[in-house]
């Protein structure tokens, strides 16, 4: 069995737990056994087997029977709901100890998406168990030791690893591979239980949330964004990548230098410390394309960089390119977009 931590908001699946799931659903296939009542063992031989994949199980925390439905269709034959009046808020530890009390089922391994959150928890759940935990993985094979393909220094470099462990911990980089959804299992059973918590397990957890109602897309959902660094200049001239994202219904973001210099606040910064972006389109203006900023817009689908420095290192990443002032560049392209359409 193999068993994945799933986050979600309202009953609804966190895309990169969705992303978790899409390996964990590769990994019980690989992990596939006889499948029971398929004959008798003696007089098949293994070419002529039926072979079932690993079950594949998920747990969320909290009341979210509507994960059901959602999760049926990602191939989850079970889920467990970890239940508990204090698990209302966020607790590391507390989230970490139901995970724990699972491991009675025996899973093979257990999967977390790569965010802040699940490395937090699976880090707990190695360290209460003694388990090795490998972090930001973007691919696992089957095996003893199982063998991961996983994100190091920063996103500037792959390293195939071992990893070890009678239960194998692991965290799939967020963004790393597609979500893929599949034919839904044929019946999804909800196991709600309630896990034995302790005060000392509630240590650390979320007191109060403050959300800003800005009515715009977040930076981490939309589906276009217009980054800027240094080049912008100045913070005014951020009012230029205002109207070209407001023109393509997407949001601004920043480099780390900007929020360093005071001119956009923490919450647009994008990065290895800052938000992790997937959108269909990022337009990067005056950006030079330091490691730690391309961690976090790897995965963009498309890259349009704007810069009047042909050589700088977010070319090589770039897949269109216009060398020039993004002063110039981004009024231009805002006209060009009022435009009607020709007939």
């Amino acid at each position: 069995m193999i068993l994945t931590l799933i986050e979600h908001e309202g009953g609804q699946p966190a895309e990169v737990s969705l992303q978790a799931l899409t390996l964990a659903r590769r990994l019980a296939q690989g992990w596939a056994s006889p499948q029971s009542g398929a004959g008798d063992a003696r007089s098949t031989s293994p070419a002529q087997a039926q072979l079932a994949p690993a079950p594949l199980h998920a747990v969320a925390i909290g009341a979210a029977p509507s994960l059901a439905d959602s999760l049926a269709a990602y191939g989850v034959e079970v889920l467990h709901l970890a239940q508990h009046d204090r698990l209302d808020q966020y607790a590391p530890e507390a989230w970490a100890q139901a995970i724990v009390e699972l491991l009675t089922l025996q899973p093979k391994a257990i999967i977390a998406p790569g965010t802040e959150r699940g490395n937090e928890v699976l880090a707990h759940v190695g360290a209460r168990t003694g388990l090795p935990m490998a972090a930001n993985c973007t691919d696992a094979q089957p095996g003893d030791p199982l063998r991961v393909t996983r994100v190091r220094w920063g996103g500037s470099l792959l390293e195939d690893a071992q990893l070890g462990g009678a239960v194998k911990l692991l965290t799939v980089a967020p963004h790393s591979l597609a979500a893929e959804a599949t034919s839904p299992a044929s019946s999804l059973t909800v196991r709600p239980f309630a896990p034995a918590l302790a005060d000392k397990d509630f240590r650390v957890r979320v007191a109060r949330r403050v959300t800003s109602d800005t009515g715009k897309v977040s930076l981490a959902d939309a589906k276009v964004v217009v980054g800027g660094g240094r080049g912008v200049a100045n913070a005014e001239s951020f009012r230029h990548l205002e109207a070209l994202a407001t023109l393509l219904g997407g949001v601004v973001g920043c480099s780390r230098a900007i929020t360093s210099l005071g001119w956009r606040p923490h919450a647009d910064q994008i990065g290895q410390t800052g938000t992790r972006i997937a959108p269909e389109l990022y337009i990067a203006c005056g950006i030079s394309g330091a490691i730690q900023h391309m961690v976090g817009c790897k995965g963009a689908k498309h890259l349009l960089a704007i810069n009047t420095d042909r050589d700088a290192p977010i070319m090589l990443q770039a897949d269109y390119a216009i060398i020039g002032d993004l002063h110039d560049v981004l009024p231009a392209l805002c006209e060009a977009l009022k435009k009607p359409p020709p007939a």
